[in-house]
């Protein structure tokens, strides 16, 4: 019995660390394109992971919700911080520029 709660434990950690890649990919374009959009440099190619909670979407489900900073210049000589929150596989939220915020649903 505990071989079996081993794997599921194992399993899950898989499942979790597969969809939370592709959620980062899915974050890494989500930036750029907003850095695009916003007529900035994204910086580094990247995001870093920041937070990682539980939350409901509009249909009442509970999904996964994952917080990435990033880095971006509008001068081409700084580094300013932006970010986008994931909720499960689509964008909930994405600031580039404090002034900038925009809510995605």
């Amino acid at each position: 019995m505990l071989e079996l709660g081993a794997l599921a434990v194992i399993v899950c950690g898989m499942w979790l660390w597969l969809t939370s890649t592709r959620v980062r990919e899915l974050a890494v374009s989500a930036a750029r394109a907003a850095c695009d959009a916003e007529d900035v440099q994204f910086l580094d190619d990247t995001v870093v992971f920041r937070a990682i909670t539980l939350a409901r979407d509009a249909e009442g489900r509970v999904r996964i919700r994952r917080a990435y900073d990033f880095e971006y210049s509008d001068t081409g000589n700084n580094r300013l911080r932006g970010g986008v929150v994931m909720l499960g596989a689509r964008v909930l939220l994405l600031n580039v520029g404090a002034p900038r915020l925009r809510v995605v649903h």
